[in-house]
């Protein structure tokens, strides 16, 4: 899901909402303090660290890539809707509850 949003992603994206993100898959364990540094630090330019954030996440697997969508999703529903992401509560597999509760399963 994160390589079919992220040409929007870099797009929308605001350095704040990346450096939160940042923050937020720090605390996740998905990057490492060094990693998160590198990002900030060696692309100046907003839509080069939001490539770097997203490339690096799907780099680390589905499970990461999970937690970044879910933190995009609570940081920013607006944003999150515009990149089409998966919606509701996110719970393993979290696309086919989804279409569950909206049959009215």
């Amino acid at each position: 899901e994160l390589a079919r949003v992220r040409p929007k992603f870099v797009e929308k994206v605001s350095t704040q909402m990346i450096n939160q993100l940042l923050d937020d898959i720090l605390l996740d364990g998905i990057v490492s303090e060094m990693e998160k540094e590198s990002i900030t630090e060696e692309n100046n330019v907003r839509s080069d660290k939001a490539r770097r954030l997203i490339d690096s996440v799907k780099k680390k697997g589905e499970r990461a890539s999970r937690k970044l969508i879910e933190h995009i999703q609570s940081r920013d529903p607006e944003l999150s809707a515009e990149l089409g992401l998966s919606c509701g509560q996110p719970a393993p597999p979290g696309e086919l509850r989804d279409r569950l509760e909206g049959s009215g399963q």
